[in-house]
């Protein structure tokens, strides 16, 4: 089929709607017309000269010379140039960045990239702050994040697999991951479910996790998500398989083990002995977190007997003239923290700080002045509350899990909280992430990625791959076997 490009471009303005950002203009190419248009908002206007028209202009064209040939040759031999037969996917290419150029009487439609690269500079990803280490982050172009994992990893064992997902907003989506250290059968899985994803738009990568987690249902989080090339290579380099979505910062990791999170990227920059101490400090921080509500309404409410007495007077003394019973009295803190943090994150920064100095000094201290809250119920709450934020990650599977422990913790005191902790440890333990014990490496236990778990040996000493992911077996080894 031979293009007219005066009738093509009339049929490409009819399909995109006589849309007002569509730009458009027909050029004698030595006889020949050439019709030329391209999206204005996302493409570079100066490539556009100095690639497309001014080339064009300068060129010294001969009679012989074919014009479709000379076009692609010659003209455009600064750009990446491609060539189309069906209109509908030269248009595709026209909502990526870039110009048509329709020659009367050629057999294709000649396709050129001058897309306008607009994106958020690279810098320290707000949600991993380091101390010491790499500050780069993603950001939301796919073409910078695949060179930031590629400035980490030189090497031809780096696998780039790319497909487009979203009927309207057709995302480019990148799976990332080291050919001789993964599972295939991991691999093959994830392609499998991505390439199955029926949707009209993909906004940013959590729109995938539902898609790839095993039990989509479930509260806990089963997709690990990271902002900092370095944290996803090195889990990479551990086995593990990158999504990185056009548009979005943050970069989705799979098998995901529940240890993860108790993990943080500081920790490799930093000497062993304090990690170590910081890791057991986490951990601390979250059984506070979760169950300190429920263990305090327990005690106070079926156990009291228990606690030394000193401490029950003071206790006594502070709930005196409380109206409200323990388990009340808690969950009325406990939602009035909540909705404090959710105005907050929803304000404006300006007076974001402005609310949360009102709610923490005017309302708490108001509350307790007027007799409805006891300091002890606020403090609770309050220290529960800060510990959340030790694994930020897990802050709103940590906030459910606090409320149950609260309500069955007033209902059945200590021994039902001691049931919830057995069933909620069972229940986790039968998570599993493509092949990857979700509780690994304590259930099951491997002794050998001990070495990363609560305590850290340094790094000579890890010269294995955790076996708690499932990667290739047949390549376990970090370091040469020679090594001291």
């Amino acid at each position: 089929m031979k293009v007219d490009a005066v009738k093509t471009l009339e049929e490409i303005k009819k399909i995109l709607h006589e849309s007002g950002d569509l730009k458009s203009r027909t050029v004698q190419f030595f006889g020949t017309q050439v019709a030329i248009c391209y999206i204005a908002p996302i493409v570079d206007n100066i490539l556009l000269n100095q690639t497309i028209m001014d080339p064009m202009l300068a060129y010294p064209f001969k009679a012989e010379d074919d014009i479709l040939t000379t076009l692609k040759e010659y003209v455009l031999s600064n750009n990446e140039v491609s060539e189309y037969i069906d209109i509908d996917s030269a248009i595709e290419k026209l909502l990526s960045g870039h110009c048509l150029m329709l020659v009367d009487n050629a057999d294709h439609i000649l396709s050129c990239d001058i897309e306008k690269i607009t994106v958020r500079p690279i810098a320290e990803p707000p949600t991993s702050v380091v101390i010491k280490g790499p500050r780069e982050g993603f950001n939301e172009s796919l073409k910078y994040n695949l060179a930031l994992i590629r400035k980490r990893a030189k090497t031809n064992d780096l696998v780039v697999k790319t497909l487009e997902i979203g009927k309207m907003t057709k995302s480019q989506v990148a799976v990332v991951y080291f050919d001789s250290i993964v599972d295939k059968n991991n691999v093959k899985q994830i392609m499998r479910r991505l390439k199955n994803i029926q949707i009209d738009g993909l906004i940013d990568s959590h729109y995938l996790v539902s898609y790839l987690q095993k039990n989509p249902t479930s509260l806990f989080k089963q997709v690990g998500d990271t902002e900092k090339p370095d944290v996803l290579v090195a889990k990479m380099l551990e086995g593990r398989i990158g999504i990185i979505v056009d548009g979005s910062p943050i970069a989705l990791t799979l098998p995901f083990i529940l240890i993860e999170d108790l993990q943080n990227s500081d920790d490799y920059y930093s000497q062993p002995i304090r990690v170590t101490f910081i890791r057991i400090l986490r951990l601390v921080g979250v059984i506070l977190a979760v169950l300190l509500p429920g263990v305090y309404v327990a005690l106070e409410k079926y156990h009291y007997k228990i606690l030394p007495t000193e401490f029950l007077v003071t206790i006594m003394n502070t709930t005196q003239g409380i109206p409200f019973s323990p388990f009340i009295e808690l969950l009325f803190v406990v939602l009035l923290f909540e909705i404090l943090y959710e105005a907050n994150l929803r304000m404006p920064q300006y007076f974001g700080m402005a609310m949360s100095i009102v709610g923490a000094l005017v309302l708490g201290e108001t509350a307790v002045n007027a007799g409805l809250v006891s300091p002890p119920a606020v403090m609770i709450v309050a220290l529960s509350g800060i510990t959340f934020y030790i694994i930020p990650s897990q802050a709103a599977q940590f906030s459910v899990l606090r409320l149950i422990a609260l309500v069955i913790g007033a209902a059945v005191g200590l021994y039902g909280i001691l049931l919830f902790c057995v069933f909620l440890i069972s229940y986790l333990s039968s998570f599993d992430s493509y092949n990857s014990a979700y509780l690994a490496p304590t259930a099951p236990l491997i002794m050998q990625d001990q070495k990363d778990m609560f305590k850290r040996e340094i790094i000579k000493k890890m010269y294995k791959r955790p076996k708690s992911i499932s990667n290739n077996h047949d390549n376990v080894d970090r370091r040469g076997k020679d090594e001291n």
